[in-house]
């Protein structure tokens, strides 16, 4: 919750913000996690012939086959949790941002007060609405009766009240994107790690062949299949990323409609209402 305090004449915001996960402590989480299901699960002795893991995997336990594909699974693994992790911290920091209502009707409710020139209908409209977009009507709101007992010239005070607007926007706007740009890159290395790690595989396929001096096909299939377990992981991965990105990016953007709009209609109802 953010106070106000009178400095030099200037409103100046005080209070601590809130802030969402870091997302270097849920990479650690999950890098911790991603061990554990590596070595765990897909590791499991029974996966394995002779119930030992450096054997070939048992015939259809493809678990043991994703174990084979080395320990860049457990860096893809960590990127993957990573993602579903953020996801679920974006979607309930993104829920509390937009409010308790639908924005959609707060906006038009609050233009319907505005058009009433009911200022106090309004900011009770956000008090129950709640979330970073009303908290930023709502500092328009304050400005746009404090500009009422100002003397001032008209322009300067449509100017002041912009102003505040997109003071208050920049503040709520960086805590609305945290961690997507951690999605968002990835959405990259996701993809860049599986071919990695499949590059790695095939290397060592190819190598096991040149050393025994005899085409082994069996090995050689085996050896691809664990090395396309990368690529594979890789894929899920930055797919899961850009969907994430794209979806939260685009919650984010209809908040920021809806803001641009309440702050045209605010200084637009000021400008229409007020001869001076």
């Amino acid at each position: 919750m953010e106070t106000k305090t009178q400095t030099g004449g200037k409103n100046k915001r005080v209070g601590k913000k809130t802030r969402g996960v870091s997302a270097f402590i849920v990479l650690l989480f999950c890098f911790a996690a991603a061990l554990l299901i590596y070595f765990k699960i897909f590791g499991d002795p029974a996966n394995f012939v002779n119930n030992d893991p450096n054997n070939h995997p048992l015939p259809g336990k493809l678990l043991g086959t994703i174990y084979k594909g080395g320990v860049t699974v457990v860096l893809i693994i960590t990127l993957l949790l990573t993602v579903f992790v953020l996801s679920v911290e974006r979607f309930i920091a993104l829920a509390k941002a937009k409010g308790r209502g639908n924005l959609i009707n707060f906006v038009y409710d609050v233009k319907a007060n505005l058009r009433k020139g009911d200022i106090t209908g309004a900011e009770a409209l956000c008090a129950k609405q709640k979330g970073s977009v009303a908290a930023i009507v709502d500092a328009g709101l304050k400005k746009y009766k404090e500009m009422e007992t100002q003397s001032l010239p008209k322009e300067t005070k449509i100017e002041e009240i912009k102003a505040e607007l997109e003071e208050a926007t920049a503040l709520e706007l960086p805590t609305m994107q945290q961690n997507l740009p951690v999605v968002a890159t990835i959405s990259t290395l996701g993809t860049l790690f599986g071919l990695f790690g499949t590059v790695l595989g095939m290397i060592r396929s190819f190598s096991a062949m040149a050393t025994t001096g005899a085409p082994d096909s069996v090995a050689l299939s085996a050896g691809i299949s664990e090395a396309l377990v990368n690529t594979a992981f890789g894929i899920a991965t930055g797919a899961a990323a850009i969907i994430s990105y794209s979806f939260f990016t685009g919650k984010i953007d209809n908040m920021t409609y809806a803001i641009d709009e309440m702050s045209f209609a605010l200084t637009q109802t000021y400008a229409e209402t007020h001869e001076k």
